[in-house]
């Protein structure tokens, strides 16, 4: 009788062992502690990351408008190029090897800052909205966020290109 108390007691102690590991089993996740420490680190990389990648649009529109303006400077190199070449000194356009026709300044060869001139010689202004109310400023601004803060000037006299980006 004393072994079976003996064995009842064994038996009944492995028992209660055994459903405390099951239950330690169960209770499987994160604590509240852990769970705050996570949304804290979350939060300072958030405050540390975002202020840098805000600041990519204008960044970008920026770079768009360095990009005009150096498609405009090799437009005008090319297309002087080709009217020197031509040795006309007395043309007012000069026919391109796609066939367009760009209107320039007689002597000088450089485009004229006119739809005919300028933009005939870029051939594509995508993204861009373009002014050519004067011809010695063009405008090329972004047809997103352009301003005159946010431009590219093109001089139809001189061949000039200025950019400002600091309203980009």
């Amino acid at each position: 009788m004393l072994l079976k108390s003996c064995l009842r007691h064994v038996s009944e102690n492995f028992q209660k062992e055994r459903l405390v590991e099951l239950l330690k089993l169960k209770q499987k996740g994160f604590t509240l502690i852990e769970l705050v420490v996570v949304i804290v680190i979350l939060g300072i990389l958030a405050a540390v990351a975002l202020p840098r990648f805000v600041n990519l649009t204008s960044e970008a529109r920026a770079a768009a408008v360095q990009g005009m303006a150096g498609g405009l400077r090799s437009a005008v190199a090319v297309v002087q190029a080709k009217y020197l070449a031509a040795g006309d000194p007395a043309a007012t356009t000069v026919t391109m090897a796609d066939g367009t026709s760009v209107a320039v300044n007689a002597g000088t060869g450089i485009p004229t800052g006119a739809a005919a001139g300028i933009g005939a010689a870029m051939q594509s202004l995508d993204g861009f909205t373009v002014d050519y109310t004067t011809s010695t400023a063009v405008t090329f601004r972004p047809t997103n966020g352009g301003s005159a803060t946010c431009q590219a000037v093109y001089n139809g006299s001189t061949g000039a290109v200025t950019t400002t980006v600091s309203g980009c």
